[in-house]
This record gives structure tokens, sequence and C-alpha cells, in this order.
């Protein structure tokens, strides 16, 4: 009987690990945009800029790392100084946004998920090439028919788009692999 109940407690430790282990893998919901939130590379307060912005949730970090573009936020994945541990990538659904210069205080989605518009005539926040979000693949190919551009996904943005010195409506040709989430 005893060795009945030692198992039965090792049973519903292993059952207690396996969700524990589960629930660290749930994607953090975003965070609603506010006036507290500064860019992590220019410093500035997001709101004061036009365009689409995207939040970046790492394990270490209670606060979301904010972003005043999109191109930053995918730049910021690329960069081999910044924190490997993200857990979550969120964007501006410009599909859902009451304007350019409003592009929304709740409605993200997730970046793995969205279809992007580069290559555009649309400027970002810091007046820069953008690779704008969608939630769907008509609304991206809806903004790239009136303001140029073509829709590719999160892995097949050009690290050179992100990382380079482009303006609005330069191309670039070099693709990258995955965005990894920890």
């Amino acid at each position: 009987m005893t060795l009945r109940i030692v198992c039965a407690i090792m049973s519903a430790l292993l059952l207690v690990g396996r969700n524990q282990d589960t629930g660290s893998a749930v994607m953090p919901p975003p965070v609603p945009l506010n006036s507290d939130a500064m860019g992590v590379f220019c410093g500035m307060n997001l709101l004061e800029h036009p365009g689409p912005k995207g939040q970046i949730i790492t394990a270490g970090r209670i606060d979301p790392f904010w972003f005043t573009s999109v191109r930053d936020t995918v730049a910021f994945t690329l960069m081999p100084e910044q924190p490997r541990d993200i857990r979550a990538i969120y964007v501006s659904d410009m599909g859902r946004a009451p304007s350019w210069e409003d592009p929304g205080a709740s409605n993200w989605i997730d970046a793995r998920k969205a279809f992007f518009v580069i290559e555009s005539r649309k400027q970002g926040g810091m007046g820069a090439a953008e690779a704008v979000p969608f939630g769907t693949r008509a609304a991206a190919d809806d903004f790239a028919a009136g303001n140029g551009g073509r829709v590719v996904t999160l892995a097949e943005i050009p690290d050179a788009y992100v990382l380079g010195g482009e303006t609005a409506g330069d191309p670039s040709a070099n693709d990258r692999g995955d965005v990894r989430l920890n």
C-alpha cells in the first residue's frame, strides 16, 4: 500500500512539473500602448510619432521593450548584443488602426503571424522605411496596392531592410531566417 502512495505522489509531482513547463511556453499578452512607452533606440515617447509600433517581451524584464517603428522592432531581434530571451514580439495591426497618425493602443498582433508591406512609400515613426504590419493578407495587399511595396512574412523581411540605411521605397535583396523566440 505504501508503494502505491509513493507512486501516486510521484505521478502528481510529475504532472505538476509538466504543467509548469507548459505554462512558461505561453506567450505573455501585449501591453497596451501608453504615455510611458519610450523607444529603446531613440529614447522618445512612442505617442509622439506616427505609424506602426512594436513591443518585445523578454523573460528577463517586467516591462516590454518599446519601439517607435516596426523596422526597429525587427532590427532588435537581429542584433547579437540584444537579449535573446524573447518571449513575444507584437506589432501594431495597421488594418485595425484608426489612422497612420494613431496606430492604436491595443490592436497588437503576434509578429510571427502578421503580413508586412515593405518597400512602400510610407515612412515609419522615425522617417525611415517601414515594415507595415497587418493581421490579414487581404489588408496587406490593399495597402500595397495604394502605397506600393510588396507583402512578406516576418521571416522574409531582408536583414538589410531593417539594419541598413534604406529610405521608404528603397528595396533590399538580402533575406534572413526566422526570428527566434525562446
